[in-house]
């Protein structure tokens, strides 16, 4: 195997490298466009379906904020950071399962994906049992309000998947912490249009949780839009680390 091909070896850093110079500067100027100080917007790097020397690589590279999907994947990867000595703050960023988050609440340092009352009686339990601190928790929205494939719905009375009833069964718990929301632009949605309803929704929520800041949106190819709407957490993998590799 050449040096190139080698995940760990220095092609790889140095991909990796390249790729990150590339987003810094899209996020340093999308935050000059949008009058911003840079130090207001978070990059998550994704590295699901990438290996754990990734990671590591990205790490010593300056990367601190690091995003996984799959917890039948993160759990593995971060406990094998963690051996190798790396220490970057884990973001759950995919579709929670109840029955995942005892394992979850183990690595994950924030959360992005609640969205249903059940879901936060289930992670608050397990974080509460589990670490000794709360946990930070985004909560997702459907912007188009089709919860299908995930978010609560602003404005619904839903007891369960309602945006209001999510957020505020956050605030009570006691083993979460509630820091804003998480959205992904809909299928078919122009950004802008996507990322300005998220805008106001975000607005609306801080009336009554005002310590609800952060807004985790944008990615590879949106990011600069979800900026200039306010976004502090953008998720970036493609334009990162390259093409994912295909999941099995």
């Amino acid at each position: 195997m050449s040096d190139d091909d080698d995940t760990g070896g220095g092609g790889r850093r140095a991909e990796l490298a390249a790729g990150l110079t590339r987003v810094r500067a899209r996020i340093d100027d999308a935050c000059a466009a949008a009058g911003r100080d840079r130090d207001t917007v978070t990059m998550i790097a994704v590295t699901k379906t990438y290996p754990a020397g990734d990671v590591l690589a990205l790490v010593g590279l300056g990367v601190h904020d690091v995003g996984e999907n799959r917890d039948q994947e993160a759990a593995g990867k971060a406990a094998e950071v963690a051996a190798a000595g790396g220490r970057p703050r884990w973001h759950f960023v995919g579709r929670l399962q109840r029955n995942k988050c005892r394992s979850v609440v183990r690595y994950a340092d924030v959360v992005h994906s609640l969205d249903s009352v059940r879901l936060v009686g289930a992670l608050d339990t397990a974080a509460s049992a589990y670490r000794d601190r709360p946990l930070d928790v985004l909560v997702q929205v459907s912007i188009d309000g089709d919860p299908a494939r995930g978010g609560t719905v602003a404005g619904s009375a839903d007891p369960d998947t309602g945006l209001g009833p999510v957020a505020d069964a956050v605030a009570k718990a006691q083993g979460l912490r509630l820091t804003g929301l998480m959205a992904v632009a809909p299928l078919g949605w122009e950004p802008e249009r996507a990322f300005a309803r998220l805008a106001q929704v975000s607005s609306a929520l801080r009336v009554d949780h005002p310590e609800a800041t952060e807004l985790s949106a944008g990615m590879s190819g949106d990011l600069e839009t979800a900026i200039g709407h306010g976004a502090t957490q953008v998720r970036v993998g493609s334009a990162l680390l390259g093409m994912r590799p295909t999941l099995r």
